[in-house]
């Protein structure tokens, strides 16, 4: 009885129905007037049988939601019964249990966020404490050669911070869906011959065969973002590789997907550290001295955001191998 609306329609009722027992007792009799009151009484009880059960779901779904608010909703609201309260218990508990989800996911992107804060931080106060070193001592060094020998270690790491910035940018964008990666038909022959070009000074140097079994195939992507993936794949390939290693590029075409395999003859990578390569600041037990462990991270986001797929086999000692597909229609 302490619903407004529950009391104004039992005081109507009641009403109604002493109004009936009266009119009923006058004109048709003492028995008639009878018959009505016991009727009305019946239907009244009948009434707040059931309206007081509706109340009391009503009250039961709304101290679940003040237990989600108090964060302590877990318990299971859903039942087997038709009707309307049914409906939107389930509709209530399909919301808060989406609101459980997404809150558990911005505390896991939080909790990412500060590990990926810390790897950067990591990550830049190496070359910037080689840098401040080499700085004080040139102050003082009267030596040519030693002073070009701090010199270009400076532009070593200037180069590295520079890219290492430069590459979480395009993670960032990428993450935020601030880029579009645009889908054209491009030639793969021109696209691995773009990508491999700025190592061609790497693979004289260090006596690399460079390997290329391309048809002149289209490819549907994105033409610089697959580009720079392939890039930090080749460059992955090559750290990991001694003087007078291979590398070698082929391709394969069948009706869902254009497959593009990058093989080296480097180390290769630890079986246990397969799952986790493309993991962003993730370095394996081979990685080299200067890995950052991100130019993967970065290939797989670009290669993802177009749709394809990118994957690894390697053995110790062996070599690796980089397998993207680039399917021709969305499956």
């Amino acid at each position: 009885m302490k619903n407004k609306e529950f009391r104004n329609i039992i005081i109507a009722g009641s009403a109604f129905t002493i109004l009936m027992v009266i009119c009923g007792s006058v004109f048709l009799g003492i028995k008639t007037g009878a018959a009505i009151l016991l009727t009305g009484l019946v239907l009244m009880a009948v009434f707040i049988f059931y309206t007081r059960k509706r109340y009391k779901k009503i009250v039961d779904l709304n101290d679940y939601l003040v237990r989600v608010l108090a964060e302590n909703g877990n318990d299971e609201i859903l039942d087997q019964e038709e009707g309307e309260l049914s409906i939107l218990k389930t509709n209530i508990y399909k919301t808060t249990s989406t609101l459980k989800f997404q809150k558990e996911l911005l505390s896991d992107d939080k909790k990412n966020l500060a590990a990926a804060i810390a790897d950067i931080s990591h990550q830049l106060k190496t070359p910037l404490t080689s840098m401040m070193v080499m700085n004080d001592l040139l102050v003082d060094e009267q030596d040519e050669n030693k002073r070009t020998e701090f010199l270009q270690t400076q532009s070593s790491q200037l180069n590295r911070m520079n890219w290492l910035i430069q590459t979480l940018l395009k993670l960032s964008k990428l993450d935020a869906g601030t880029i579009v990666l645009k889908k054209e038909d491009v030639s793969s022959a021109e696209l691995i011959d773009e990508a491999v070009k700025p190592f061609g000074i790497q693979f004289d140097l260090r006596n690399i065969k460079f390997k290329s079994d391309i048809s002149d195939l289209i490819i549907r992507c994105d033409k610089n973002w697959t580009v720079e993936a392939i890039q930090n794949i080749i460059k992955n390939c090559i750290e990991h590789m001694d003087d007078g290693g291979e590398l070698s590029v082929t391709m394969v075409d069948t009706n869902i997907f254009t497959q593009l395999t990058i093989r080296d003859t480097g180390c290769g990578i630890a079986a246990e550290d397969i799952p986790h390569i493309f993991e962003r600041f993730y370095k394996g037990k081979n990685a080299g001295k200067d890995s950052v462990g991100i130019g993967l991270a970065l290939s797989k986001s670009i290669i993802e955001g177009e749709q394809g797929e990118i994957n690894v086999e390697s053995t110790e000692g062996v070599g690796t191998k980089f397998i993207i597909k680039f399917y021709k229609t969305l499956i």
